[in-house]
């Protein structure tokens, strides 16, 4: 979770030559390097040394993740339930724009807003406009559930938002071969072990629920068990799995679609410690 780099480094002074564990990692935007001196020879139990610094840089990040938790349930019960629905509604406009914007929806924020909050249909096609009606209720149901994840969770959602646009392939995982640009799914035959796995890996980690919500969102968009609708889909997990430990939620912008794409090219520890920087970042104010 943590990006990190640990190399032994040699120094000369005075004729003598002393070894230094120079360790580097990512904090508040910038690499930050810090030294570990090890003495005249590198000693047996470098590995050890190494693991215990990984293991203090982990629960460095494990607490200030906690304390965005901590900071927004303090905020949030301090809401009254008609302040929280608000909220809610705001957070489900800015979330089902973003996501379906990310996907080639046509509709814009500001219809969105309109759609969801007026009942007013703007001059675009029909299928963003009922997708965006279906998302934003999937989303507010969502957040009311107390179900596990599973996959008739999973394909309840996929249902719920494409079963009037997609109807063919709404609410069932795919039996055929599917491509996204250069990347190749998994072999469809392979889905049924790939999703429990998947699933056993959300409903038993024992990580931070950050990185939980991070790496579910990076293998479920690998595995891509559905014909379409895999990002909007994945994108809820992740929320869910935030929101179900009392964090809050992350939402990925339209308008920073590329580096979101690029990171999802990495490898699962490469998407990881994207996700929690970006995490990290949105909710900066929560750790003053």
């Amino acid at each position: 979770m943590v990006k990190k780099l640990m190399r032994v480094i040699k120094r000369k002074k005075g004729g003598k030559e002393y070894f230094y564990l120079q360790h580097s990692f990512r904090k508040d935007g910038k690499v930050t390097t810090k030294e570990v001196y090890l003495g005249k020879k590198v000693p047996e139990n470098i590995g050890e040394i190494k693991a215990e610094l990984a293991v203090a840089a982990r629960e460095a990040l494990s607490q200030k993740l906690e304390k965005i938790r901590s900071r927004f349930q303090e905020e949030w019960v301090r809401y009254p339930e008609s302040a929280k629905e608000k909220e809610l509604q705001e957070i489900a406009i800015a979330f089902t724009y973003n996501t379906n914007a990310i996907e080639g929806s046509t509709i814009t924020l500001e219809e969105a807003r309109q759609i969801l909050e007026d009942s007013i249909a703007p001059s675009k096609p029909l299928k963003d406009i009922k997708e965006t009606e279906s998302h934003a209720k999937v989303f507010l149901a969502m957040l009311k559930t107390e179900e596990k994840i599973s996959e008739r969770l999973l394909l309840k959602w996929h249902k719920g938002i494409f079963e009037e646009t997609k109807p063919d392939i709404a609410g069932q995982f795919c039996h055929y071969m599917v491509r996204v640009g250069s990347y190749v799914a998994p072999d469809w035959r392979d889905l049924e072990k790939l999703m429990k796995q998947l699933i056993a890996f959300v409903n038993q980690s024992k990580l931070n629920p950050v990185e939980t919500a991070a790496r579910a969102h990076f293998m479920f968009e690998k595995i891509h068990p559905f014909g379409d609708g895999n990002g909007r889909i994945g994108r809820l997990l992740m929320n869910y799995i935030l929101w179900r430990n009392g964090y809050p939620m992350l939402i990925f912008e339209y308008r920073k679609r590329k580096t979101y794409y690029r990171a999802l090219q990495r490898t699962e520890e490469g998407f990881t410690n994207y996700f929690v920087r970006r995490y990290i970042a949105v909710h900066k104010k929560r750790l003053k």
